[in-house]
């Protein structure tokens, strides 16, 4: 199954896990303190849509105005609680992300002794190699990091195309996060049985504390990092696709994938938005008509997955370059 190890509580054992063999990867054996109380970082060093700045880490920019209204009501609310970053270059974007989840990683493990990160593959997996250079991969406590994908495709963890794979040639490899505390998904199972697999799993976690819960009854993790395909897609959840609506589950599966490979897992939209934190990680011109939509005036009856992660009681960060803002800057006549 998806990696855990069962703990001799009797809260873990209610989950009758006894059916699978533990993996070696995802054990879980420490003692963890109650569920947070999920209070803001320094709001000195946020930049809300209110303000919006070309680049953090160049005093002499100056601020953007506020863009128009999102796509929709429900979003609109969310707004208050967003934020956009536009850095010059791709460097300065990932000492950023870097500084952001140090931020972060140093706050949950302060408050409950542990710090729960969702990757997905993608682009993203690159912004996150300067973690794992000086001076943050000698100051982290990476001994309470636990990992875990929004998605992931069904293939093996050796094999190209996997989410695990990359995430572990360039980030999980030179980091000393203990293996038992890597989630990923038993690549031996079909498309189904890894998502239902993986759901189990959380729910275990869940269970014995690892993993919080949600007012709403769904995991809340510590730290989402998003990355955005070009179609407005995030995880494996895909425009106009019915996996947009499932709500029933915490994870699902999908077996025709308009982006190869066709099979995958796939968190839910309501499992996205009762995240603490998610950086939704978006670069490159490519990407620019998306952003301009998710971020712009437009209200369309087309509404993008990405328009769709509108957080329960969270704070959703964009960090972006000026090629992925650079029609969103024109809308604004900057």
């Amino acid at each position: 199954m998806a990696s855990w190890a069962a703990s001799g509580s009797p809260a873990a054992l209610s989950y009758r896990l006894l059916r699978w063999r533990p993996s070696p990867i995802c054990r879980f054996s420490a003692t963890f303190s109650p569920p947070f109380s999920s209070a803001a970082l320094d709001r000195s060093r946020r930049i809300s849509l209110s303000a919006v700045c070309l680049s953090p880490l160049r005093s002499n920019r100056r601020p953007l105005p506020s863009p128009p209204a999102m796509a929709s009501d429900e979003t609109l609310a969310a707004k208050e609680k967003m934020g956009l970053l536009v850095f010059d270059t791709e460097e300065e974007l990932s000492v950023s992300l870097a500084k952001y989840a140090v931020e972060l990683s140093e706050k949950f493990i302060r408050e409950r002794g542990a710090f729960t990160v969702v990757l997905s593959g993608g682009s993203l997996i690159k912004s996150l190699k300067k973690l794992t250079e000086s001076p943050y991969s000698e100051t982290l406590n990476w001994a309470k990091w636990h990992i875990f994908w929004v998605d992931e495709r069904v293939v093996s963890k050796d094999h190209e195309d996997s989410n695990y794979k990359l995430a572990f040639d360039v980030f999980l490899s030179k980091v000393p996060i203990p293996p038992g505390q890597v989630c990923a998904i038993n690549d031996a199972l079909s498309a189904q049985g890894a998502a239902e697999d993986y759901e189990t799993t959380l729910k275990h976690l869940v269970n014995i504390g690892v993993v919080v819960k949600s007012a709403t009854g769904y995991p809340r993790f510590d730290l989402m990092l998003l990355g955005m395909g070009p179609d407005g897609h995030i995880a494996s959840l895909f425009p106009s696709h019915p996996l947009v609506n499932v709500t029933d589950k915490w994870v699902t599966f999908i077996k025709d994938s308009p982006k190869p490979p066709p099979e995958r897992i796939t968190f839910t939209l309501p499992v996205i938005n009762s995240s603490a934190y998610v950086a939704l990680v978006v670069a490159g011109a490519g990407k620019a008509s998306v952003v301009s939509k998710a971020l712009g005036n437009e209200k369309t009856a087309n509404v993008l997955p990405v328009e769709m992660v509108s957080l329960e009681d969270g704070e959703l960060t964009w960090f972006t370059d000026k090629a992925a803002v650079s029609m969103l800057r024109d809308k604004l006549s900057l």
